[in-house]
């Protein structure tokens, strides 16, 4: 480091003297060897200075051509951000329409088996909220056909049946609601109880539970249960799968026998459903009931 004195101001004349000579030598054409000699010099005693302050001036340099080229960045940040974002829900989009053609072709398809007309509609909001039971609504309504007491299904089985219905809109009571109760049917022995949604007095916790009216109904794990069926088909068609007996239960004194029953819907899922508008011209009886898986078939 320079400090101001007689001695560094001397110095910083002799260097100011030495420039203007360089430049003057420098303007002068040809290769007088004095010349050469003095410009040579000047590059010795020159060369670390300006190397010096290109490197302190290089960061700056840098930083400038950032600055005035950051809004460009920023908008072409922000645009690839945008076209992302696009690509993303076009993509979602796509699953979610392959998931519900899927959901889409089961539906048909169970409906073939059963002989239902079924109007296609999707579930657009859920309310499970205390005093207003488990319902879904969907978007389809009178303007399609559809009227209080018609069965729904989804590609699975049963879901529930239609308790209000609007031009564009109708309200389902799901077969998970406390307040539901369905007729139904055992596959293997043909017996018949009541499915209700939620848990019974001295059954265990379920989501549905069956009570079978007769004491000594054989009933197994694993054994089926279909709707029963009411008349002219309302509120409920004949045949839909509801679900798997999953715990057999026997209360003291009961006069039934109860048991736990894992639902064939999802219930916590509930995207493509069908409002049965016109039932089958005979009961499908279990036909509907996808086959059995064979217990020996991963052998």
């Amino acid at each position: 480091m320079l400090r101001d004195s007689t001695r560094s101001r001397l110095f910083l004349a002799v260097l100011i003297v030495a420039a203007v000579a360089l430049m003057v030598l420098d303007s002068r054409a040809g290769s007088n060897p004095v010349t050469s000699v003095a410009r040579g010099g000047g590059e010795l005693v020159f060369t670390p200075a300006s190397t010096a302050v290109g490197l302190a001036a290089g960061p700056a340099a840098t930083l400038y051509e950032g600055v005035s080229q950051g809004p460009k960045s920023a908008a072409r940040i922000a645009e690839l951000e945008a076209a992302n974002a696009e690509l993303e829900s076009d993509l979602q989009a796509a699953r979610l329409d392959d998931g519900r053609a899927d959901q889409l072709d089961e539906l048909l398809h169970l409906s073939g088996l059963g002989g239902y007309e079924i109007v296609p509609a999707q579930a657009v909001t859920r309310t499970t909220a205390q005093g207003y039971g488990h319902t879904v609504t969907i978007d389809a309504g009178t303007d399609s056909g559809i009227r209080p007491d018609m069965t729904v299904v989804s590609g699975s089985g049963l879901v529930g049946r239609v308790i209000e219905a609007g031009p564009r809109l109708a309200t389902v009571k799901l077969a998970t609601d406390v307040n539901s109760t369905v007729g139904a049917r055992l596959e293997k022995t043909s017996k018949i109880g009541a499915i209700s949604g939620g848990s019974v007095p001295g059954g265990p916790e379920a989501d549905l539970t069956l009570e079978l009216f007769d004491m000594e109904a054989p009933i197994d794990e694993g054994d089926r249960v279909v709707t029963l069926g009411s008349h002219d088909g309302a509120p409920f068609v004949p045949g839909v799968p509801i679900g798997t007996v999953d715990e057999v239960h026997v209360a003291p004194g009961a006069l039934s026998r109860i048991a736990r029953i894992t639902p064939a819907v999802d219930f916590a899922s509930l995207d493509m459903v069908g409002v049965v508008v016109s039932g089958p011209a005979e009961d499908p009886r279990d036909s509907v009931l996808p086959p059995k898986p064979d217990p020996k078939g991963d052998q």
